[in-house]
């Protein structure tokens, strides 16, 4: 265990790496850990910060990760720099929120061949919220397509920094690392408050669960100290622990004595529920405690619900013990239990995005090994009753009696797209068959930037496949939350052989309602097998059927044996079977396979 004296707060940095998914900050981190000598050659490898499979082969960051380095600078002082490398994509952007509040600076990395792109921007704004001091960085500058003078001129254009001390660098081929260093250090500021005098006061960025360790939690000490074996007390909900480790990540655990002033690391205390631990949660000392907490941070709340049931009835349990151990990890993943008369039980899950949900369902398949049927993703809707009251609704199978509601309100969302302008034409028109309301429109050299309002239930189906097949990969989007709308929106039943099937309710709005109907009902007459008996496929709207499809029965020729005679014998026959068919379909139930569900909830705007 390393004795490192405390730094004073002059020598110390703390800062985030901010960007656009995919403009390479998980690679620039590792020439920054490489150079400051955080591993040697051989333990290196890509995107050494990304812990998870899923993320090197996605080549996406779906964790913050933080890292102190250990920098000697031109002056000749050794300088501590505390690095988080936050994710790029619109869906963790709660986890840029929580690494930007515990730092000072920012590093904005823009793509030299890319340049500013919608989520860049939504991080500097956040940034900016949190009084960082931003050093614009001009990444991947070793490639063919590199345009430097563009990347700054769209820098000082869209976002509004000044670009002429842009460090361009190439995060791949380590071109520049050095002069980087150096302007985190003169550039970015010291922690502004500190002081080792006054009672522990420290925030609790992260924690996760590590099946040796417990809880592990991630610190950003404000004031104080924290120690090995001091009581510390969690201010939210006034538990007290023992600290029984404390440590940083260099990016290999490496424990200390004491954590100070200004520093970042992790401590653990012997916790085994990961709900005692709170995001944005003050820590102080027992004895000794600080007389006002932090301010912490807004909790993350679920935009999209889907209810996820396993192929195999049997594997429920398996289910049930997998969600748990993810949500140990993903404090921002919601479940309770569901029953559903077609696909039995399961769990209602909600998620901060759509690629949120992917990679849960993706690693519940990989890691646990297990079949799921997902269904249709929606949102959460805010109906207001006829007697006063108001519910929100997370599933629209548990909708209200139609003549007990009053209005139905759906939230929307206040989109940015930054598009080509070769592409524009065909994303306005998309985003108009979405019912969205253009807000602003502006030019930044070649590329358009719009700002939409739209309903997000609009988004949450298949807008961004169609965004990146309309503008061919080019565009980039960005939302967040602007608030609830009353419109006029309607729940849509399937329904087979006059039973609803629960798992394919959903809330649309009436003017496509006819239209999604049909498309599904059309559908699932391709998916559901024949039966020996006529299968009626409804689309309905409360008791009006708006598109409906049969499935016709398969048919025995019993008139084969009838050689000959009057035309009357066959007709007695086939008179004869129509009873029995009747009959059937009264009391046959239709088993529509699991692959019917997959396939039809997959809803593009083609057939």
């Amino acid at each position: 265990m390393s004795k490192e004296p405390t730094k004073p707060l002059s020598q110390i940095r703390n800062f985030a790496i901010i960007a656009h998914i995919d403009h390479g900050k998980s690679t620039l981190a590792d020439r920054l850990i490489q150079t400051c000598g955080g591993l040697e050659e051989r333990e290196m490898s890509e995107q050494v910060l990304d812990n998870m499979d899923i993320e090197k082969e996605r080549g996406i960051t779906i964790k913050a990760q933080t890292v102190r380095l250990a920098y000697t600078a031109k002056d000749g002082i050794e300088y501590q720099l505390n690095l988080m490398d936050t994710p790029g994509h619109v869906d963790f952007s709660y986890e840029v929120s929580r690494s930007l509040a515990s730092c000072e600076g920012s590093l904005l990395i823009v793509d030299s061949t890319q340049g500013v792109e919608a989520q860049t921007l939504a991080n500097v704004y956040m940034a900016i919220e949190n009084n960082h001091e931003i050093v614009p960085v001009i990444n991947k500058i070793d490639l063919p397509a590199a345009d430097i003078d563009k990347a700054k001129e769209q820098i000082e254009e869209v976002i509004g920094l000044p670009a002429d001390e842009a460090v361009p660098v190439s995060g791949k081929t380590g071109v520049n690392i050095d002069l980087l260093l150096e302007a985190i250090v003169t550039k970015l500021p010291p922690p502004k408050e500190g002081n080792a005098e006054d009672p522990t006061k420290a925030l609790l960025i992260d924690s996760w669960y590590d099946s040796y360790l417990g809880v592990v939690i991630l610190v950003r000490v404000i004031d104080g100290y924290l120690r090995k074996g001091q009581k510390i007390k969690f201010m939210s909900n006034n538990t007290t622990r023992e600290i029984d480790r404390v440590g940083i990540f260099t990016p290999k655990h490496e424990m200390l004595e004491e954590l100070g002033p200004g520093e970042m690391g992790f401590i653990t205390a012997s916790i085994k529920e990961i709900t005692e631990t709170k995001v944005g949660d003050t820590i102080t000392d027992e004895k000794k405690p600080c007389l006002e907490p932090l301010k912490g941070f807004k909790p993350s709340v679920p935009m999209v619900f889907c209810s996820l049931f396993p192929v195999d009835a049997g594997d429920y349990e398996k289910l049930r013990d997998s969600i748990g151990k993810l949500a140990l990890n993903d404090s921002s993943l919601f479940y309770e239990v569901e029953n559903s008369q077609a696909l039995g039980l399961g769990f209602r899950c909600g998620f901060l995005g759509l690629l949120h949900m992917e990679i849960i369902q993706e690693r519940l398949e990989r890691e646990f090994d297990l079949d799921l049927i997902p269904t249709a993703p929606s949102v959460v809707y805010k109906i207001n009753m006829t007697n006063g009251d108001t519910m929100e609704l997370y599933n629209p199978a548990d909708f209200p009696d139609i003549v007990k509601v009053e209005s139905i309100e759906e939230p929307w969302i206040r989109a940015t797209i930054l598009v080509p302008d070769d592409y524009l034409g065909g994303l306005l028109q998309l985003c108009e068959e979405r019912r969205g309301e253009q807000i602003e429109l502006n030019y930044a050299g070649s590329r358009a930037m719009i700002i939409y309002r739209l309903p997000l239930n609009e988004v949450v189906f298949d807008f961004y496949d169609r965004l990146k097949s309309i503008s061919r990969g080019y565009a980039s989007f960005d939302y967040a939350l602007d608030g609830y709308a009353k419109n006029d929106l309607v729940k849509l039943d399937i329904r087979v052989n006059q039973e609803n099937v629960d798992a394919l309710s959903m809330i649309v709005h009436k003017d496509n309602a006819e239209r999604r109907g049909r498309q599904l009902c059309e559908r699932l007459k391709e998916l559901i097998p024949r039966q020996m008996f006529k299968i009626a496929i409804q689309a309905a709207l409360g008791g009006k059927i708006i598109a409906a499809e049969h499935i016709s029965a398969m048919r025995k020729d019993v008139t084969a044996k009838c050689y000959g005679g009057d035309v009357s014998r066959k007709r007695k026959l086939l008179d004869k079977q129509k009873k029995g068919k009747k009959k059937m379909r009264q009391y046959g139930n239709v088993d529509i396979p699991q692959s019917a569900f997959i396939n039809a909830l997959k809803m593009g705007d083609d057939k």
